[in-house]
């Protein structure tokens, strides 16, 4: 795949995506099901280093795009992640005033719900590659309960998830070892 194609790929995600990570499945059909360039465990891990730092979310771009070209890679990711930003002024001076249509309204409701549906669709292939052991399943059990009850940052989430899974890990190396 050459650097257009990926920018262009990158581009559809990017234009498509209302919030977070809601053009991963675009990311996801293209490179990893048809493209073959990027592996499932890839972008996994693509995600997980943009959502432990600050940012934004689709910043995983960068991280894709480093996996899949190198650096030139990398920067394709993010001039994609960037373009939206320098349309969003003509755009939003031509939907502002057509926000009061009930059916500009509705169309744009209708591809934010769309848009969260993809990204069940494609965060379940994704949990099933990156969820292959009784650890894993429990660490992220718990993290998804504590996202729905309490009001710690996500971060700290992560951060805390990381970190156990890591040592957790670790000690099955050593044990194995020994």
């Amino acid at each position: 795949m050459n650097l257009f194609e990926l920018y262009i790929v990158f581009l559809r995600g990017s234009l498509t995506a209302f919030s977070g990570l809601a053009s991963l499945p675009v990311i996801q059909d293209s490179l990893v099901i048809h493209s073959h360039v990027l592996t499932a465990a890839q972008l996994n891990e693509a995600v997980m280093i943009t959502r432990g730092v600050p940012g934004p979310v689709g910043l995983y771009f960068v991280s894709v795009g480093y996996f899949v070209a190198g650096i030139p890679g990398a920067i394709t990711g993010w001039l994609a992640t960037i373009t939206p930003a320098f349309l969003i002024i003509p755009m939003t001076h031509f939907v502002g005033r057509k926000m009061k249509n009930p059916r500009v309204r509705s169309i744009l409701d209708a591809v934010i719900t769309a848009s969260a549906g993809l990204l069940v669709a494609s965060a379940i292939p994704l949990a099933k590659d990156a969820l292959t052991n009784p650890v894993d399943i429990v660490i992220a059990l718990v993290s998804f309960a504590f996202l729905l009850r309490t009001n710690i940052d996500t971060i700290w989430i992560l951060l805390a998830a990381g970190v156990i899974s890591t040592n957790v890990h670790a000690l099955g190396v050593l044990q194995s070892l020994t």
